[in-house]
């Protein structure tokens, strides 16, 4: 008795599609790998009337969420500066990693 083999080749032309799942867990370490660690955080109005009257954050930016959140980490690099981290990243290409 003889069986057929059938023989099935995939393209090495056609790119691997990850899942949405993956793609996140892939940020996730990378942003780990790069000394970021997620912290979610409640800010109150007066904390982000603070950040609007010094500056860092436009009145009818108020109620954007990823406004607030460069406004924040603007903040956070002002205040704290590099402190001799190599490799920081900005608090712009910090917010576009979330995008």
């Amino acid at each position: 008795m003889s069986h057929d083999a059938e023989i099935t080749t995939v393209s090495p032309t056609v790119p691997a599609t990850r899942s949405a799942a993956a793609e996140r867990m892939r940020k996730h370490r990378e942003r780990r790998r790069n000394g970021m660690r997620p912290l979610w955080i409640e800010l109150r109005v007066t904390e982000i009337e603070a950040l609007v009257r010094i500056g860092l954050l436009k009145a009818e930016t108020r109620n954007d969420q990823n406004a607030i959140r460069e406004a924040l980490y603007e903040y956070l690099d002002q205040t704290f500066g590099t402190l001799g981290v190599v490799g920081k990243l900005t608090s712009r290409e910090r917010a576009m990693e979330d995008l």
